[in-house]
């Protein structure tokens, strides 16, 4: 696998409040905690009947997936139309406090099958688009959800007040029985809102990072656009299915697309996702199945060269410390940095590309000490291309890494860009899966079956000391843990390291046996000068001529 740095300027103004909207379309409606007990549910046939509307993909009934791409097809051939801006003053001024007093009324929770339910999200603040929701009864007959103000309180500051039927919802969140014996026991599992992201999360998780639907020239070439899913159609399972099917379709001034959600809650949540995209015009970057996240700090300290600690109580803040990469015979670990000066772009070689997911791998409660943010609880999501989904034959794994000091910012972003430029009238299909991911190991990830657990990081003066001292000198720990490894501490295990400049020298590794793991010690020396950009270290073991563990690879 071949990684190739990038460089990115200093982020304008206008981009970091790009930054907060990232995390701001999503936090602003989820002041809820995941898994509330929900009493009871709104009666959906005493809802106010479908409103008639001008397009076909939401007043056909039944409507298909087919449907949704047609017309995806249609607008990709039109010039772009912004949704207008119709949100009334009133909801346009809310602040943050006041939009967080809105709250859903949990009687009013509307059933979708028996095992599933719905809330829909108000609109305001942020959350200043209208998304089309309607929900299809099993004989093929829709209903589409007009604004109801008695589904909501409106807080303080809106009491009394009401608004038009055709103000609509911001987006909508899905509540499921993780129990099958106590379906009254519902708890939300999956949020569409803001944009293309959507959030989700396995039972006993809580939510951290995001999915999107697509993602257009992040950090360029040219201006990074948030295409927005438009309209959503949710098809009602019969009683005894454990999956539910979303249909949505998404519109942005690049391109266009219908997209096929076919969700399955529980321990671990997977959805089957489908899409055909129809770019309007030619996208320089393209990023597919994009991951979205927050990387604070963690436990390789600052992280990054020159970059400032952070003076914080607790060791770790992050919903995700690492990007995890498989090809065909190998599988890369990319500890997160943060406290770069300016935007990092790393592609990592697909060709083809087996899975990749940004992960959570530090699982306790001491990792990070924080009571209210329980980031030892947030999933891992890992994508998987379906077997027959050409467009992630040959591309590269991109990672983002955004500097920031605040916690409430997404500075982390992953996806797939294929190594063929979208072109207009040229549709992409894909086709993979989308699963939440807690303790490792789990069957998605291959082989090689031992994993990078921890890299730390220190001065190579406590363990080696120099006479003058040397302070450039860097010392990295990294431990491995998995199935594969010698369980002899006398094994002769090998090591394989490289630098793109600079040098490790006399490595040296260990058995564990607290954990069972091995660890490897590694000095390394930087040059003088250093390069303006990052050195790329890379290191992985081997045992009886057979690699054991998957390749970590960091910068220096």
């Amino acid at each position: 696998m071949r990684e190739c740095p990038e460089s990115a300027s200093t982020r304008t103004e206008e981009t970091r409040e790009t930054r907060f909207s990232r995390r701001g379309l999503l936090q602003t409606s989820l002041a809820s905690v995941a898994g509330t007990f929900l009493p009871s549910a709104y009666d959906l046939n005493g809802a106010r009947t479908m409103a008639q509307s001008q397009d076909s993909v939401l007043t056909n009934a039944p409507a298909s997936y087919e449907a949704f791409i047609e017309r995806a097809r249609t607008l990709a051939a039109e010039p772009y139309r912004p949704a207008p801006e119709d949100l009334p003053q009133e909801l346009a001024a809310l602040n943050y406090d006041a939009y967080q007093r809105i709250t859903f009324r949990p009687e009013k929770t509307i059933h979708v099958g028996r095992r599933f339910s719905l809330q829909p999200f108000h609109r305001g603040f942020l959350q200043k688009k209208r998304v089309d929701i309607l929900i299809q009864a099993r004989d093929g007959t829709a209903r589409r959800l007009d604004y109801d103000s008695s589904l909501f309180d409106l807080g303080s500051t809106l009491q009394g007040r009401t608004f038009s039927t055709s103000l609509g919802y911001a987006g909508f969140r899905l509540n499921t029985a993780f129990d099958a014996a106590k379906p009254d026991a519902q708890e939300e599992f999956l949020v569409f809102l803001g944009a293309s992201y959507f959030r989700l999360r396995g039972r006993g998780q809580t939510y951290g990072l995001s999915a999107r639907g697509v993602a257009v020239n992040t950090f360029g070439p040219g201006s990074e656009e948030f295409p927005d899913f438009t309209a959503f159609r949710i098809v009602e399972p019969s009683s005894d299915e454990v999956t539910i099917t979303v249909l949505a379709l998404l519109d942005g001034p690049s391109l266009s697309g219908a997209y096929r959600f076919v969700v399955t809650p529980g321990e671990t949540a997977h959805i089957a996702v489908t899409a055909s995209l129809h770019p309007r015009r030619e996208i320089a970057r393209l990023g597919l199945a994009p991951l979205t996240s927050m990387f604070l700090h963690g436990q390789n300290g600052a992280g990054a060269r020159n970059a400032e600690a952070f003076d914080d109580f607790r060791p770790q803040v992050h919903d995700s410390d690492g990007l995890s990469v498989e090809t065909q015979g190998d599988r890369l670990w990319r500890p997160l940095v943060n406290g770069r000066a300016s935007t990092a772009i790393s592609a990592f070689e697909a060709t083809p590309l087996k899975g990749f997911g940004l992960l959570q791998r530090d699982r306790r409660f001491a990792d990070y000490l924080d009571v209210q943010a329980r980031h030892e609880d947030r999933p891992g999501l890992w994508v998987k291309p379906e077997s027959g989904s050409t467009v992630f034959a040959s591309g590269a794994v991109q990672l983002f890494e955004i500097p920031s000091r605040e916690e409430y910012t997404d500075n982390i972003v992953a996806a797939f860009v294929p190594s063929a430029k979208p072109a207009p009238g040229q549709a992409i299909e894909l086709a993979y899966g989308l699963t939440t991911v807690g303790a490792e190991p789990v069957p998605l990830l291959g082989s090689p079956p031992a994993r990078v657990v921890s890299t730390r990081i220190g001065s190579a003066e406590r363990l080696r000391p120099t006479n003058p001292p040397s302070p450039q000198r860097r010392l990295y720990v990294i431990d491995f843990e998995g199935e594969g490894l010698p369980t002899d501490p006398k094994a002769q295990v090998d090591v394989a390291l490289s630098a793109s400049a600079g040098a490790f020298v006399d490595p040296f590794t260990e058995r564990v046996p607290q954990t069972g793991g091995w660890r490897l010690y590694a000095e390394y020396r930087p040059p003088n000068p250093l390069p303006p950009g990052d050195v790329v270290l890379r290191a992985r073991l081997s045992h009886a001529s057979k690699v054991i563990t998957e390749t970590w690879d960091a910068v220096a």
